[in-house]
């Protein structure tokens, strides 16, 4: 073991405001992308775990967020001249207001709900592969809908209970988990009934396609065929390409950006600020063991290595810190009806830029070095 480490070890107390600092830095930053990358998991949830391979959307969209989801319907039949393709299914979403029907003396309430379709035959492409066998039963009653259990408070229901959508009434026929949307709640049910609603938009224009293949090991492959195929009519992309695109184009939107980038700037002010003056006062504590180690020969370049390693080792504490931190807080949000998520390319991107703070820090109190002089010992 290092004399770094084993002083960080047998020491911890001293670097403990430094650790703490790192970790709160990196949780400001997390827990935001987090919530961000949640809400945007939570509107293509049903997408996501959809049993397509590929996504046709239009030829301009760059993400299920960006628009251009809209397509022609004469679309999808033509996806079926290409041999690979064995379904196509349609992803249909359309909003309207949600009303209650309380009882006597209890509180109505009126809520814009997200409302999606699915197709309710049994393996259909566009059934999550979370939705169980009674529950696609369940939908297939008429005017039967879905809802997840964290929006049942904010709709005013509870499973079997009836309220309108859109102006008519439906019933609450199952509770689901796992689709909770901070944004809007999201009520599913099956194609039939969306149309029952009077929801299901325009004869001559569909949404979003979900595509099944028969070998999904050939999406890519497939994809690059339908595109060629497609003389600008739309684009197709592989369930993970879709995926990582929606996460970009969250990140792109602008406010989202700002309050990133605001985020990233206090951390680095709180980390590198708090960090390198405890770093200092740890050092600073420790000068008459540095002063020893030069007594002995050690050389103030070798001194300097030690401190950065220290700086080093701080850091990783404090990323172990923000991981432990960030767990405890994603789940009370779960909890709570947030889903959060975190991509690993932007958690790497912390745990670099917790390090870096770390090691700047360490750079900054190098200086203290000087006040180690053997004579000082004899004092």
């Amino acid at each position: 073991m290092s004399l770094a480490l084993a002083t960080l070890i047998y020491e911890w107390r001293r670097y403990l405001a430094a650790i703490i600092a790192l970790a709160f830095s990196g949780l400001l930053i997390l827990a935001q992308v987090g919530m961000f990358m949640g809400m945007g998991k939570a509107f293509t949830a049903n997408i996501d775990r959809a049993r397509g391979d590929i996504m046709v959307l239009g030829p301009k969209a760059e993400s299920l967020m960006n628009g251009g989801a809209g397509l022609p319907a004469r679309v999808k039949p033509a996806l079926y001249t290409n041999p690979a393709v064995v379904d196509v299914g349609e992803v249909m979403v359309n909003g309207g207001m949600w009303q209650n029907d309380p009882g006597p003396g209890k509180k109505r309430k009126r809520e814009f709900a997200q409302a999606y379709a699915v197709d309710t035959w049994p393996n259909a492409v566009t059934l999550p592969v979370d939705f169980n066998e009674d529950l696609r039963v369940a939908l297939l009653e008429p005017y039967g809908v879905a809802v997840d259990k964290t929006a049942l408070a904010r709709l005013g229901v509870k499973l079997g209970d009836k309220g309108s959508l859109n102006g008519k009434t439906v019933r609450v026929v199952a509770v689901l988990d796992n689709y909770p949307n901070m944004n809007a709640p999201m009520v599913f049910m099956s194609r039939d009934t969306l149309r029952k609603l009077g929801m299901n938009g325009r004869a001559d224009r569909t949404g979003a396609l979900i595509v099944r293949i028969k070998d999904p090991a050939q999406a890519v492959a497939v994809r690059d065929q339908l595109n060629a195929t497609s003389g600008g009519a739309y684009r197709a992309w592989t369930r993970a390409e879709l995926s990582e695109a929606n996460q970009g184009a969250l990140l792109k939107e602008q406010i989202i950006g700002i309050m990133l980038v605001f985020s990233l700037f206090v951390g680095m002010l709180i980390g590198v600020g708090i960090t390198s003056q405890t770093l200092r006062g740890a050092i600073l504590a420790n000068i008459k063991e540095f002063a020893s180690l030069r007594a002995l020969g050690v050389g103030m370049g070798s001194l300097r290595l030690i401190v950065l390693e220290l700086s080093f080792w701080v850091g990783v504490a404090g990323l172990g810190a923000t991981g432990l931190m960030t767990a405890g807080i994603a789940l009370l949000a779960s909890a709570g009806g947030l889903p959060m998520a975190f991509p690993l390319g932007i958690v790497t991107m912390v745990g670099i830029f917790l390090v870096t703070i770390s090691m700047l820090s360490g750079l900054m109190a190098l200086g203290i070095l000087k006040k180690s002089q053997p004579a000082d010992l004899l004092r």
